[in-house]
């Protein structure tokens, strides 16, 4: 079984491969190069659809499997900002680290140190015509700066819910167990296992 992720973040294709380690996972550029979905939806179940159902028309074979993840953090006392723009809050084509900058200079203005939030994962999966998604979340609190080398996007960032340590700080091992893509990635298997 072949799995097409329609995704160009390295990070979330590398999790995902150890994720699915025991199935093939591409990205998209491999069978159509490059191609950019605009994600204008306004939810993250509503952006991973289009990105799954257009790589999906696009790939134009029926037997492949697209995958796609839209996901972000969320901090309630920010009006959940950065949310759906979690990978662009800082602009399009933003780094990590300038998105990680405008969160911290947001918390400070504030006067936040480290306040709740939480990652949203929204799974699209689209399959012979048919779509269908799953969500997974994780809680904790998000820090107004950088701790850890590890993981990628907010990782450094954020201290899930029962831990003292940053994502950043955590081994992967320790994240995969909570993490919300690997929540969400958990109930995408069990659609997998009922499509095929």
């Amino acid at each position: 079984m072949k799995i097409v992720l329609a995704t160009a973040n390295k990070g979330k294709l590398e999790e995902f491969r150890k994720l699915l380690s025991n199935i093939e996972v591409i990205a998209y550029k491999e069978l159509i190069g490059e191609y950019e979905v605009i994600e204008d939806r306004d939810s993250f179940q509503g952006n991973a659809i289009k990105k799954a159902q257009e790589i999906y028309e696009k790939i134009n074979d029926e037997n492949v499997i697209v995958i796609s993840d839209d996901s972000g953090i969320s901090v309630p006392a920010l009006n959940n900002e950065p949310g759906i723009y979690s990978a662009r809050y800082a602009g399009e084509n933003a780094t990590d680290k300038q998105n990680n900058a405008k969160l911290i200079s947001k918390l400070k203005e504030k006067n936040l140190d480290k306040t709740p939030a939480y990652y949203t994962a929204c799974i699209a999966i689209v399959y012979k015509k048919q779509t269908y998604s799953v969500h997974g979340w994780m809680y904790g609190e998000v820090l107004s700066c950088e701790k850890g080398e590890g993981g990628f996007g907010y990782d450094p960032m954020f201290i899930p819910k029962g831990f003292d340590k940053t994502l950043g700080e955590l081994p992967y091992e320790v994240k995969k167990e909570f993490s919300h893509r690997s929540k969400a990635l958990h109930l995408a298997k069990k659609v997998l296992d009922v499509i095929l």
